[in-house]
């Protein structure tokens, strides 16, 4: 059974970094899949942040996110990382680990599509 846990998220400052890390085996049980974060902020629906599609090996980022958050794998310990770099009052919300099999592409990941969730990890910004 796959799981995947988050952690690392906190209270900073505005232009302050964070990094998230979820842990999870998913690379030993599927092929091509997605795994990346998404966000739901109070009061506003789950939005995706950023995915790293590995049938080509490339990494996407939601336009409000470029140039300020990264991430990085690293496959020995089954960790994705998510460096949330000069963050904002308005990247505050739950972030969420999430992995979407047979994913081929930025637009296979979306919510209705995951299936494994991390329970998430909160990050707060304030200015």
């Amino acid at each position: 059974q796959v799981q995947v846990v988050e952690s690392g998220g906190g209270s900073v400052q505005s232009g302050e970094s964070l990094t998230l890390s979820c842990v999870g085996s998913v690379y030993y049980y599927y092929g091509s899949y997605c795994m990346g974060w998404f966000r739901q902020a109070p009061g506003k629906e789950r939005e995706e942040v950023a995915a790293i599609i590995t049938l080509n090996n490339s990494t996407w980022f939601t336009e409000s996110v470029k140039g300020r958050f990264t991430m990085s794998q690293v496959k020995s310990n089954d960790t994705l990382y998510l460096h949330l770099n000069n963050l904002q009052p308005e990247d505050t919300a739950m972030y969420y680990c999430a992995v979407v099999v047979a994913c081929y592409g930025d637009g296979d990941f979306k919510a209705d599509n995951v299936i494994h969730w991390g329970l998430g990890t909160q990050v707060t910004v304030s200015s």
